[in-house]
């Protein structure tokens, strides 16, 4: 614990010695050597109940627990909890702005009624669900892209008028055209 030299012991005891006297020299030495043994059976029974606390506490529960939150996974939990079956990802996944096509699907007739006949509202009885096969389309131009409802009238441009586009110069007048004139003139 202490780490003394054989002189340190003998200076100390020689100082002992002149300040306690030789009479009562015995007597100090037991309660110095009963001080030190109390003192050594502390720190003995102190680290038995550290190391029983240690056994008690299985320190591997304590380490499978930080390695627990140092794995943890914050976004993944809370999309888990927020979002389960995935459908606000997939909404934001597409884009918006892509234009959706119209695609032409086979004219459904109530049952009784012919395609031509004009019929009221109260002549039409469906008893069953219509059943519509899927016929494959074969179209023979592209599809065009459905016009929006509304288009804001800031971003449609006024269309020019015909003086505006014969007053406008040319950016580039072709070398011939300047020729003409000059010899015109």
């Amino acid at each position: 614990m202490f780490d003394f030299a054989w002189s340190e012991i003998l200076l100390i005891g020689a100082v002992a010695l002149i300040a306690i006297g030789p009479k009562d020299m015995p007597a100090a030495i037991r309660t110095v050597t009963r001080m030190i043994k109390k003192a050594r059976r502390m720190a003995a029974e102190f680290q038995t109940h550290v190391d029983e606390m240690v056994r008690e506490a299985d320190l591997g529960d304590v380490k499978k627990a930080f390695t627990d939150i140092r794995n943890l996974d914050i976004a993944g939990a809370l999309e888990k909890h927020v979002d389960p079956d995935r459908s606000i990802r997939s909404t934001f996944a597409e884009d918006p702005f892509k234009p959706t096509y119209a695609t032409p699907g086979p004219a459904l007739t109530p049952a009784g009624v012919a395609e031509g006949d004009v019929a009221t509202l109260e002549e039409v009885t469906v008893s069953t669900p219509l059943a519509v096969e899927a016929e494959p389309a074969v179209l023979a131009e592209p599809e065009k892209p459905l016009a929006p409802a509304f288009i804001p009238p800031g971003l449609v441009p006024p269309a020019p008028t015909k003086a505006a586009v014969l007053a406008e110069a040319p950016a580039f007048i072709p070398p011939e055209a300047v020729l003409q004139r000059q010899s015109k003139a």
